[in-house]
């Protein structure tokens, strides 16, 4: 099963939209300026490090940027079968299954920067990552401090993150390192976000959530507050007011998904913190994350879905210099049951040894059978790998192929 992951404040960066700007997702962020009323093409492509870091900054130019790349993604028919994502990710998330729509999603966004941005104003709050020390052991530094200091976020093992006031974040670290802390290391922000300094933001939050028409995710969304999956529409609203002041429970969320199944798990948006966080957890090989940043990110992700390594694919590929403009393609099931390839495509499943060649179709073309309906092509082109093991079940929207479509002028 494959996963999307949205991050969260603190993987924004300068230029980060330029790789896209001559990609259609691009459009996405011009029309969130136009509906927010701010220059959010500017905060993806000119706007340095100071003002990025601004929270309402920080937030929207993130929350927008993952967008992008998920409409780029989705163009080319990867879907999930579940989604979560850290802290403001959780909101891309919730328009990923499309709990909530861009504009509501904008709205809540811009709300919910402004209110964090105020509450830090007003209650002047720090955070810091304590590394290499367990849950009980940074949950006990922070009560023994005595003071305003709380875990924030359960990160991965050996990785949580603590905030409050100052002084108490720095108590708590003291503490955490005489009980066997390796490191302790501060994060360059305004505020205690995740904790109860973060109230007056979820008073104005509530607000704004009151005023949203939220739909039943699809698919379910794992939240931060519970790490459980979510997908009634009358849940959201409390959820995301109860996050603002409690603990991004972000270990927790990534156990889930692997529990449910998830053998890929894909970061949309800036960065790449989520996917170094999920490798620390992964069980084995055969479960993979990835981050996509930028179209050849993309690229690289449809590539290893398709189980070929980018170095064959380049010496396959005689056309020197190709970008990922919309030639790969993903072929879908089109109902959910047990999956079992066209004869001509059994050399390109998982695990198979030998020559691998490309196997060309035209429109219509069998890709093979789940239970007993037919998946058919909807491109011409070569298919270049079977994404899926005959015999494994999959659910209706699965990726089961990818192929390099052929356009007219080859045909």
């Amino acid at each position: 099963m494959l996963a999307f992951t949205f991050p969260g404040q603190g993987s924004q960066r300068p230029g980060m939209g330029a790789a896209w700007q001559e990609h259609p997702s691009f459009e996405l962020a011009r029309d969130a300026s136009e509906l927010t009323g701010r220059d959010v093409v500017a905060l993806l492509l000119d706007a340095d490090q100071a003002t990025l870091t601004r929270t309402d900054n920080a937030q929207l130019a993130t929350f927008v940027m993952s967008l992008v790349v998920l409409d780029a993604a989705e163009r080319i028919g990867l879907e999930p079968g579940l989604c979560a994502g850290h802290s403001l990710g959780e909101y891309s998330a919730l328009v990923a299954s499309g709990a909530i729509d861009l504009e509501s999603g904008l709205q809540l966004v811009v709300e919910r920067g402004a209110a964090m941005q105020h509450a830090a104003e007003e209650n002047p709050g720090t955070m810091a990552a304590v590394l290499g020390l367990d849950d009980d052991g940074v949950e006990a530094a922070c009560l023994r401090a005595e003071a305003d200091a709380w875990v924030a976020n359960y990160n991965a093992p050996g990785q949580v993150v603590i905030a409050g006031s100052k002084e108490a974040v720095a108590e708590a670290g003291t503490l955490a390192k005489e009980m066997g802390a390796k490191k302790v290391l501060p994060i360059p922000v305004g505020g205690a976000f995740h904790t109860p300094l973060m109230t007056p933001a979820r008073d104005r939050l509530r607000k704004a959530l009151g005023t949203i028409t939220f739909h039943a995710p699809e698919p379910a969304v794992i939240a931060n507050v519970d790490a459980r999956a979510h997908s009634q529409a009358e849940e959201w609203p409390r959820l995301l007011s109860a996050q603002l002041c409690s603990p991004v429970r972000w270990r927790q969320t990534v156990e889930a998904l692997l529990a449910a199944g998830t053998q890929s798990l894909i970061e949309l948006g800036p960065g790449g913190v989520l996917t170094g966080l999920a490798r620390r957890m992964m069980p084995s090989h055969e479960t993979v994350a990835a981050s996509v940043a930028t179209p050849d990110d993309l690229q690289r992700v449809v590539e290893m879905l398709a189980g070929e390594s980018a170095a064959a694919l380049a010496a396959a590929d005689q056309r020197a210099g190709e970008r990922f403009h919309m030639d790969e393609r993903l072929v879908l099931a089109p109902a959910a049951g047990l999956f079992q390839p066209a004869d001509e495509l059994a050399s390109l499943t998982p695990g198979q040894r030998g020559e691998r060649r490309a196997v060309d179709l035209e429109v219509g073309g069998l890709v093979g059978l789940v239970g007993g309906t037919e998946i058919r092509s909807a491109f011409a082109g070569s298919v270049e790998g079977v994404l899926v093991l005959p015999g494994e079940r999959v659910s209706s929207g699965q990726p089961v192929a990818w192929l390099r479509a052929r356009h007219e002028e080859e045909r």
